[in-house]
């Protein structure tokens, strides 16, 4: 019984450290993205790193359930609320990404293109599927439904960066300015079906 207790707290230190790099990560993209986005004047980068900044939200949810995970007689409670946050900032995004589609298709105006930007998505479709799998693992070692849909909103990141990078490419290549706000508009459909 004590080894279990002591893999378990191993598992969850990993769940951690897993979101300490999730936040710092989230908090270094958003930035880089806000101010990527404000010079090209791209809505779509500037939308990508509010998105950061909401995952910056539930990796500290689940940093927090993390960090309470050894107390047994709270942790149903803790799992359940934190998966209610996690939830909710799947709502807000898909909130913004709804409101951004629509408002980037009215407009219709092309940002500049941004060869900053399109690198920032390369990266991110890199570093994020491997940080899904991490935290898929971590949750399926403690069955915390809370870090499994933390990963999934990891795993919608990774989808946001291909859009993002399908967005800036067309953009860029082919001069198509509305191809970003439409595919962001499917993919915020499949965030509001996560966090419900």
């Amino acid at each position: 019984m004590v080894e279990i207790a002591l893999n378990r707290q191993a598992v969850a230190a990993r769940g951690k450290r897993l979101e300490y790099f999730t936040i710092a990560w989230n908090c270094l993209e958003g930035l880089v993205a806000l101010i990527v986005g404000g010079l090209a004047g791209s809505i779509s980068l500037v939308g990508f790193g509010i998105d950061s900044f909401i995952e910056v939200a539930s990796g500290a949810t689940l940093l927090w359930r993390m960090t309470v995970d050894a107390e047994e007689q709270t942790r149903e409670r803790n799992e359940k609320f934190s998966l209610r946050i996690v939830g909710t900032c799947f709502l807000a995004l898909s909130a913004y990404m709804a409101y951004e589609s629509v408002a980037d298709l009215i407009s219709a105006k092309a940002p500049e293109h941004s060869i900053p930007g399109i690198t920032l998505a390369c990266v991110s479709l890199v570093v994020m599927p491997i940080l899904s799998r991490a935290k898929k693992r971590v949750g399926k070692e403690l069955s915390s439904a809370a870090m499994n849909a933390d990963a999934k909103q990891t795993d919608f990141c990774v989808y946001l960066s291909a859009i993002l990078l399908a967005g800036l490419l067309l953009n860029a290549a082919l001069g198509w300015w509305w191809a970003d706000p439409a595919a962001r508009a499917y993919y915020g459909s499949g965030c509001c079906q996560r966090g419900l």
